[in-house]
């Protein structure tokens, strides 16, 4: 089964919801079904600098001030923690993404893609580093052993052209996950969700490792959308 999973390395709710689907994707595994993994990008603010800001300071000024700030990102906090992870919004750096999503791609061409998106997020989230600095993604390359040249054109017209995809296609919020181009979940749901959603679709698709049908959501999970907004 192929499931392509839109999202954006600042997003948290996607680090959540990736987490989740890994864990699904591994208890669903066990029980012989197979799955194959793309990320697709998605930038929830396309027109972000990448000028040193803190998330904080740029998510009080776009959303009504720094109590809203605190209690978007207070949630979402307490949410990841619940799942191991670990977001530092105090030293968290907004940032444009585009050269982060060129280096997941690059990455992904080395075998090497999951990595790349997990680093990223963890630099991001938890080290406090610029995901927009091509020294710092630079470094990350070194760290993961991959190839990849951001001040040349590498990965820039397929980055956008995934991009123009996103759109075309109605994407509008983050994570989504496309089920054989044709089932879609949004927001970062439970794992058990997740894994009843593959397994749905495994067996509407004659994919099923087993024979049966789970009723799976489809909407109305936790997400940020296409303006940088995390549901609170």
């Amino acid at each position: 089964m192929k499931v392509e999973i839109y999202s954006d390395v600042v997003c948290p709710w996607c680090y959540i919801g990736h987490t989740r689907f890994a864990r699904a994707v591994e208890r669903y595994r066990a029980k012989g079904g197979e799955v194959e993994v793309e990320f697709r990008p998605f930038q929830l603010a396309p027109d972000t600098k990448s000028n040193g800001e803190l998330t904080l300071t740029w998510a009080a000024a776009r959303f009504g001030g720094a109590e809203q700030a605190a209690q978007m990102f207070g949630r979402v906090t307490g949410v990841a923690a619940e799942d191991g992870l670990t977001l530092d919004f105090d030293h968290s750096i907004q940032a444009n993404t585009f050269d982060a999503h060129r280096l997941i791609r690059l990455a992904g061409e080395q075998g090497k893609g999951e990595e790349a998106l997990y680093a990223l997020f963890r630099a991001h989230f938890t080290d406090g580093l610029d995901v927009g600095s091509r020294e710092v993604l630079a470094g990350l390359a070194r760290d993961l052993g991959v190839q990849a040249d951001l001040d040349g054109e590498d990965g820039v017209a397929a980055v956008r052209e995934e991009l123009a995809q996103a759109r075309a296609i109605g994407v509008s919020s983050v994570p989504l996950f496309l089920f054989e181009g044709q089932f879609a979940v949004s927001g970062a749901q439970p794992e058990d969700t997740l894994l009843a959603a593959l397994e749905e679709v495994a067996e509407r698709t004659g994919r099923s490792p087993a024979a049966r049908a789970v009723k799976a959501a489809t909407n109305g999970g936790d997400a940020c959308d296409d303006e940088g907004y995390c549901a609170v």
